[in-house]
């Protein structure tokens, strides 16, 4: 259906699908992108603004989108998909590299109008999906023929976006908790992802051991994956200009995880031994486990894994994370309920324990005079 500049036309719903799919048919031997606006040129024509709400920050010089897109390797052929195109700068990079068909997954309805001007100028090659990646099921969302299995060479499929600040570690837990379970985009395959990021936060995607910025997105990133943190983009290349850096950084999933567990269970030791970044790592490993038993479990846990406990988390190898997960992973067994155990609900209930007898002490005595009447 088409879409006229001033606005959407509404899509079709098929099934009970939430989402807006949008196609322009038939196919072309060839491609090259015919004359079209700038990009700051869209932004203008459909007074499209920046939301500071969503975190959102274009990037105009085709320069920069075209090294993006060159991250992500050959794109010949290729089927893209990209997460939050707004104006369409890496997108007409994206198309220039000659894939063999681009989706689009745009949750901004105020940006589809300039896409369909892009998908329009390229028939056949590019879906727009009007809706939200977080919610978005990307099992269906490639050709079938297209899998392959998991200890082959990845497939011809590339996730590529400049995402949200606000979208980009939510998203990217949520992906490589699909890597681990071979499921989402990665049913696939080994689906590779060339993702931007804050600069902040791709140092911490790809921290060593001993860094200041190693963390628990370095470990459930690189138990799982190749990370490579491929260059950065200053700020100011962006409009409007955030506060910080941009950096683009390439997944790779990898043939054998490194912490061979559920994803839950290596997050769960993860995110405790990371609680208290600044202390022993002890501090952190306690919280696995029930107030009553805590010291004598930690102590087991500890030795087991042959892990120094005077060590701060950051300086932990992935090869004593592996220990402390394959150790906790036996005592859970042992005790099922230890799994399900949650230290910040022990906490609440301590906290709610404490004040409600806070305030049966504080109760005024009643005098004998008072018991008479």
């Amino acid at each position: 259906m088409p879409l006229s500049l001033s606005g959407s036309a509404p899509a079709p719903h098929r099934g009970r699908n939430k989402f807006c799919l949008m196609a322009a048919p038939g196919k072309v031997a060839a491609f090259r992108l015919p004359p079209l606006p700038t990009v700051g040129e869209i932004i203008k024509l459909f007074r499209l603004k920046a939301q500071k709400q969503l975190s959102q920050n274009f990037l105009l010089d085709l320069r920069l989108t075209d090294k993006i897109v060159r991250q992500a390797g050959n794109l010949k052929n290729a089927h893209v998909c990209e997460v939050g195109p707004g104006p369409g700068g890496i997108t007409r990079s994206i198309l220039s590299a000659g894939v063999e068909e681009l989706l689009l997954i745009e949750k901004d309805a105020r940006f589809i109008p300039g896409l369909q001007m892009l998908s329009d100028a390229a028939p056949g090659k590019v879906r727009i999906v009007h809706g939200d990646i977080l919610t978005y099921k990307m099992e269906k969302a490639f050709p079938k023929h297209l899998k392959k299995n998991w200890e082959d060479e990845p497939p011809n499929i590339h996730i590529i976006g400049n995402l949200p600040f606000s979208v980009s570690t939510p998203l990217i837990i949520k992906w490589l908790a699909n890597v681990s379970k071979k499921d989402g985009p990665f049913i696939y395959g080994r689906t590779q992802m060339t993702l931007t990021f804050q600069k902040e936060v791709a140092e911490r995607l790809v921290a060593n051991p001993g860094g200041k910025q190693r963390s628990r997105l370095s470990i459930m990133s690189q138990h799982l994956c190749t990370v490579e943190n491929c260059f950065v983009i200053p700020g100011e290349a962006f409009v409007p200009k955030p506060e910080v850096d941009v950096a683009v950084v390439h997944f790779t999933p990898l043939v054998q995880p490194k912490i061979e567990q559920p994803f839950e269970l290596v997050e769960k030791v993860v995110r405790s031994v990371f609680q208290f970044r600044r202390k022993y790592c002890y501090r952190g490993i306690e919280i696995l486990f029930p107030e009553s038993g805590r010291l004598k479990r930690t102590e087991q846990l500890m030795m087991t894994a042959n892990v120094d406990p005077t060590l701060r988390p950051c300086q932990l190898s992935m090869s004593q994370f592996r220990n402390l997960c394959n150790t906790y992973r036996k005592m859970c067994d042992e005790d099922p309920s230890l799994f399900v155990y949650n230290y910040r609900e022990e906490l609440k209930q301590k906290k709610k324990n404490k004040k409600s007898s806070l305030k049966s002490t504080n109760q005024p005595k009643q005098t004998d005079e008072e018991d008479q009447l």
